[in-house]
C-alpha cells in the first residue's frame, strides 16, 4: 500500500474517540509521501461538536511520570537473580497529584536478551506494600521495561492495545516514566504490571489454577537447574510452570506433575485436529486472536518459542495470555541484533507461512502445537472471518492510542533526553514512527491477501490408510563436516507419484506430508529445524538431537532433503532411517516409505579420537 496516513490522521481520530467508544470516521486529508515529516501533535483542534479533552485521570495515562529509585547504601544493580534483590526507596511523580507515591520496595535486574546484550537495563520492582501505580491496580510487582532496541519506544504498547481491544484476557498497560537510580538519570522507561498470578494479575484461583510459560530460557535446556520445567510429551515444548509456584513449599512437584499431565493432553487433543473436542478444554477465539496478534506483529519469537503464556482456571479452559514481549518482531533485523536497532523493512515475511499447517514461513520451526489445527477446517474458517472482521478498526484504533503515548512523549520532550542518554546512530523517534506506521498499514493489507488464501483442509474425511511401495536411497556424509553438510537425499518425485497412482496435476504440494517413522513403523513426531524432519537415534528411531545420531530436514523442496549428523553420537556409523510421504486423495491417505541408509565416512580422522592409558 504506497498512501501513507501520517500523525494527522491520527489527530483527527484522536479529537473523536476515547479508549472505550468507536472510531470516527475519518475526515479528509491530503495524501503525503514516506518522506513526509510527522506532525506532532496539536495539528488538528477539536471541533465544538467534538468532545472535549478527556479528564484528568484518563489523559494522565498517555503523560510520562518520573521515578526516582534510591538503593540503600547506593549499591548498584547488577544482578537479575531473585537473591540479589536490593531495597531501595521508590519516588513517583505524576502531573496527577493522586498518582504521587512514595514507599520502600526492592529492585534486581530482569529480562533475557536486554539483560545480556544492552547497557540500558531492565528492572524489577517489588514493593513492600501493595499500592496503585499511576492508575494501575494495587499490588506489589512491577516491571520497568527498557525498551532499548525499540527505537519507537511503542511495540509492545501497540500489542498491549491490540490485546486490550479484542478482549485477550489480563492484558498488560502501559505507564511511561523517566527513570533515575541513584542519582543517575537512565531515560525512558515502559512501567507495567509483572505477569503472574494475583487479584489484579493473572486472577485464576489461588487453590486450582495453572499458569505456564512456553519459553526457552525457563525451560529445561537453559535451565536445568530449575524445578518448575519440563519438556511437553507431545510437541517436546520448553513449558515452566509460572504459578502455583516451586518456591511455595509442598506445591512445586505436585504442580509440574499436574501441569505435564494436563498439558499432555491438551496436546493429544491439538494433535487429532478435534475441533469439538478441543473446544471443550481450550478457548478457541482467544487461540485465534492470539495466533493473528504473533503473525500480524510478525513475533518471530513464537518460533522459539519465548514468552508465550496460557493460563487455566479452576473448571476453566486452557487461555493463551497475557501478550508479552514483542519487541523481536516488526521485522526486526537480527544480522546486527547486538548493536543495530533496524526494523520494518519489509512487510512480506510470515511466522507460519502461507500454509501455517506445513509451516512454510521463514520461521518454519515454529512448534505444531501452534499450527496443527489449520488442519481442522472449522478452525481455519474461524481464524479468516475474525482477521476479516476486526483488521480495520483494530489497527486504526491501536495506533490512534500509541499516537497518544507518543505526543506526550515529544511534548515534555521525554525523546530528547532518552535520545542524549541511549543515542543511536543514524535513528530518529519521529521517522521510526513514520516506518511503524507505514509497515504497519502495509502489513495489515499483506495479512489480508495472506489470510485469505491459506488452504482450507480437505472436506472429505480421510478414513482409510495405504501404503503404496517404498523408495530406498542412500548418502554419505563426512563425519568431520557435523551438522552443516551439504548433503542431500534427493528423491525421485515421479517415482512417487507412480507409487500413489497419482498424475502430476493430481498432487497439490500444499496437502502433502513428510513424517519420520519408527522401526515398527508407526509415526513421530517432526523435531528439526525444517518444515518436516526428525533426528534419528542408533536404532533408527526418531528422536530428540541430543539422543540423534543423524537427521533429516525438509525445507521448501519436499523432494531434495537436507541431511547431517551430531559428531558427538556416532563414529563411522551406518543407519538406515525412513522417511513417510503422506497424501490425503479421495478418503484415502497415500503413503510411500522412504528408507534411506547413511554411510558416516571418517576418512582423515580428526576430533573424534580418545587416548586412554
Amino acid at each position: 500500500m504506497k498512501k501513507l496516513l501520517t500523525l494527522v490522521v491520527t489527530t483527527l481520530l484522536l479529537a473523536g474517540c476515547s479508549s472505550e467508544g468507536d472510531l470516527p470516521k475519518p475526515r479528509q486529508v491530503t495524501p503525503v509521501t514516506p518522506d513526509t515529516p510527522i506532525e506532532t501533535k496539536d495539528t488538528v483542534k477539536p471541533s465544538e461538536t467534538e468532545p472535549a479533552q478527556p479528564t484528568a485521570s484518563f489523559a494522565a495515562k498517555y503523560r510520562v511520570a518520573k521515578i526516582s529509585i534510591n538503593v540503600d547504601g547506593n549499591m548498584a544493580v547488577t544482578s537479575k537473580e531473585k537473591a540479589d534483590y536490593r531495597g531501595c526507596t521508590i519516588k513517583i511523580e505524576s502531573d496527577t497529584a493522586v498518582w504521587n507515591y512514595e514507599g520502600r520496595g526492592r529492585i534486581r535486574g530482569r529480562g533475557n536478551s536486554t539483560w545480556e546484550w544492552y547497557p540500558k537495563k531492565p528492572y524489577r520492582l517489588k514493593l513492600d506494600e501493595k499500592a496503585e501505580i499511576l492508575g494501575l491496580a494495587a499490588d506489589k510487582d512491577w516491571v520497568l521495561l527498557a525498551n532499548y532496541r525499540d527505537p519507537t519506544n511503542l511495540m509492545n504498547t501497540f500489542v498491549f492495545e491490540m490485546g486490550e481491544r479484542l478482549g485477550i484476557p489480563f492484558p498488560n498497560h502501559t505507564r511511561y516514566v523517566e527513570l533515575t537510580l541513584n542519582g543517575d538519570y537512565k531515560g525512558l522507561y515502559q512501567l507495567t504490571e509483572q505477569v503472574e498470578q494475583g487479584k489484579n494479575r493473572v486472577a485464576i484461583d489461588k487453590e486450582e489454577g495453572m499458569l505456564l510459560a512456553l519459553d526457552v530460557d525457563d525451560g529445561p535446556e537453559n535451565a536445568p537447574g530449575a524445578e518448575d520445567n519440563f519438556w511437553s510429551e507431545v510437541y517436546r515444548l520448553p513449558v515452566c510452570v509460572k504459578f502455583p509456584s516451586s518456591d511455595d513449599e509442598g506445591q512445586g512437584d505436585e504442580a509440574k506433575r499436574l501441569a505435564r499431565e494436563e498439558f499432555a493432553a491438551l496436546e493429544n487433543t491439538i494433535l487429532t485436529h478435534d475441533y469439538d473436542a478441543l473446544a471443550k478444554v481450550m478457548d478457541i477465539p482467544v487461540m485465534i486472536d492470539y495466533l493473528l496478534m504473533q503473525e500480524y506483529i510478525y513475533n518471530v519469537e513464537v518460533a522459539a518459542p519465548r514468552s508465550i503464556f496460557l493460563h487455566r482456571d479452576k473448571g476453566g479452559k486452557w487461555t493463551y495470555g497475557p501478550l508479552w514481549d514483542f519487541d523481536a518482531g516488526y521485522d526486526f533485523d537480527w544480522g546486527n541484533m547486538y548493536t543495530g536497532h533496524t526494523f520494518f523493512t519489509d512487510y512480506h515475511e510470515t511466522v507460519m507461512g502461507t500454509n501455517p499447517l506445513k509451516r512454510n514461513g521463514q520461521y518454519n520451526y515454529v512448534p505444531q502445537f501452534f499450527t496443527d489445527l489449520f488442519g481442522c477446517r472449522e478452525f481455519v474458517e474461524q481464524y479468516k472471518a475474525q482477521w476479516a472482521m476486526v483488521k480495520d478498526s483494530l489497527v486504526e484504533h491501536c495506533w490512534a492510542e500509541c499516537m497518544k503515548y507518543a505526543d506526550n512523549l515529544l511534548s515534555c520532550k521525554a525523546m530528547e533526553r532518552e535520545d542524549r542518554r541511549w543515542t543511536i546512530a543514524g535513528k530518529n523517534f519521529s521517522t521510526e514512527l513514520q516506518k511503524m506506521h507505514q509497515w504497519l498499514i502495509s502489513r495489515r493489507d499483506f495479512m489480508t491477501q495472506l489470510i485469505e488464501n491459506i488452504p482450507m483442509p480437505s472436506e472429505m474425511p480421510v478414513t482409510d490408510g495405504r501404503l503404496c511401495g517404498t523408495i530406498a536411497t542412500s548418502v554419505t556424509m563426512d563425519w568431520n563436516r557435523g551438522y552443516g553438510q551439504s548433503s542431500q537425499v534427493q528423491v525421485n518425485k515421479s517415482r512417487v507419484l507412480s507409487l500413489m497412482g497419482l498424475k502430476s496435476d493430481q498432487l497439490q504440494e500444499a496437502n502433502l506430508s513428510i513424517v519420520p517413522l519408527h522401526t515398527d513403523g508407526t509415526e513421530g513426531q517432526n523435531h528439526t529445524n525444517g518444515v518436516f524432519g526428525g533426528w534419528f537415534d542408533e536404532d533408527g528411531n526418531p528422536g530428540y538431537y541430543a539422543d540423534g545420531h543423524v537427521y533429516i530436514e525438509v525445507f521448501q523442496d519436499l523432494w531434495n532433503w537436507n541431511c547431517g549428523l551430531y559428531q558427538d553420537n556416532c563414529w563411522d556409523d551406518e543407519h538406515t532411517v525412513t522417511m513417510q510421504y503422506q497424501y490425503p486423495h479421495q478418503g484415502t491417505l497415500l503413503k510411500v516409505n522412504v528408507e534411506v541408509h547413511f554411510s558416516i565416512d571418517n576418512a582423515g580422522g580428526g576430533g573424534g579420537w580418545w587416548w586412554w592409558p
